[in-house]
């Protein structure tokens, strides 16, 4: 295993040696289709964050005062290529059971020539010749430019990430005084380009933006977008997560139902995160997202991958594994090999953090977590 830097504000997160197998004698496990972990959770969803750099300084995700100039970001050489993810997306999907792709940062769109990969990826197909979901989550600050060439290139769909309609609140948020106006004009360009159905993510802080939920859901009544109220979540080690700035989603839905009368709907996909609901106008529907208050660890079928190629098998991950010294061993490791040893690294996953938040088990281990930037969320 290589000794990199992870370009975090403390001291970088330790990664595992990804042992590959010389010989798959007889049929390899990772001919499978379906790993499961140690949990019996399936692979349905893989996350590839495409850059650790962002334009915005959220609060939660990058607070200015730690990601500030003279904050090191990853040089290009240490990214992932195109190619290599490309590679990487394959074997998840041909041998892991992955159907949908999510493009992550940071800001994904910094990412030069982020429709080329885009394309890419769009060629994929499961064992069954099925397409898979693809889709892509941003800031929309360039979006507006960026959502015709990214539904040319093969995006299906995407998620904006919007804290708040009110401009002065939106531009505390985000600390680079980026007007709301912009964001909107992002997700009115992506509705015009076919980017549907387009999803709003709203991080919702007790005493920060919550007074914006009753008119963020009159905002997009009827758009055709989803929005979903998201809990503040204790992501990473940087952001000054503290309980009482948790609104429980079972608040905000309350908050909600004040004013629109609401019925519940299933889950849309296995493992899907959020509750759904849908306005009893038939004007839309949206979700609640609730990591803190009410954990969905039992469903978790993702995975996520770093800028630089890092695999993190959960979002409040610890320690990773290094998939990028695989792809440029001079062994030549074939794609059933590196199958192989994913299919091992995910038969061992237990992670259940939100389960396990406020235990013993889970204070005992102070150890620090990736950042979320780093990962996309």
């Amino acid at each position: 295993m290589s000794d990199r830097v992870i370009p975090l504000y403390r001291e970088p997160l330790p990664q595992r040696r990804v042992e590959v197998p010389e010989e798959l004698p007889g049929q390899p496990r990772a001919s499978s289709s379906n790993w499961q972990d140690a949990l019996a959770r399936p692979l349905r969803d893989l996350r590839i964050s495409v850059t650790d750099r962002c334009n915005f300084r959220c609060g939660y995700c990058m607070p200015k005062e730690v990601f500030d100039k003279s904050h090191r970001f990853l040089p290009h050489a240490e990214l992932l290529s195109f190619e290599e993810i490309t590679r990487l997306a394959r074997v998840f999907v041909a041998h892991g059971g992955v159907r949908k792709l999510r493009i992550t940062g940071g800001e994904p769109l910094l990412r030069k020539n982020i429709e080329e990969l885009i394309a890419m990826l769009a060629r994929l197909r499961t064992p069954d010749g099925e397409p898979l979901d693809l889709t892509l989550t941003t800031n929309g600050s360039l979006l507006a430019r960026k959502a015709e060439a990214l539904k040319a290139a093969g995006l299906q769909r995407i998620t904006v990430s919007l804290d708040a309609l009110d401009d002065a609140v939106f531009q505390r948020m985000n600390d680079v005084q980026y007007p709301v106006a912009e964001v909107l004009a992002g997700i009115e360009a992506a509705r015009r380009a076919g980017l549907n159905p387009i999803k709003i993510n709203m991080v919702v802080q007790r005493g920060v933006n919550d007074q914006d939920i009753v008119p963020m859901a009159r905002h997009f009544l009827g758009s055709g977008a989803v929005l979903r109220f998201i809990e503040f979540m204790d992501v990473g080690s940087s952001n000054g997560w503290r309980m009482d700035q948790v609104l429980p989603s079972d608040e905000v839905l309350q908050r909600l139902q004040a004013h629109f009368t609401l019925t519940p709907l299933p889950p849309s996909a296995e493992g899907e995160t959020a509750q759904r609901w849908r306005y009893a106008d038939g004007e839309g529907e949206l979700g609640l997202i609730s990591s803190v208050t009410h954990a969905f660890c039992g469903d978790c079928n993702r995975a996520r991958l770093s800028t630089e190629g890092v695999l993190y098998t959960c979002l409040f991950a610890n320690r990773g594994h290094d998939l990028r010294a695989l792809l440029r061993d001079p062994k030549g490791y074939s794609d059933a090999q590196i199958a192989a040893a994913l299919a091992a690294l995910w038969a061992r996953r237990a992670d259940r953090y939100s389960e396990l938040r406020g235990t013993a088990e889970a204070q005992r281990d102070g150890s620090q977590r990736i950042e979320m930037h780093y990962i996309g969320g």
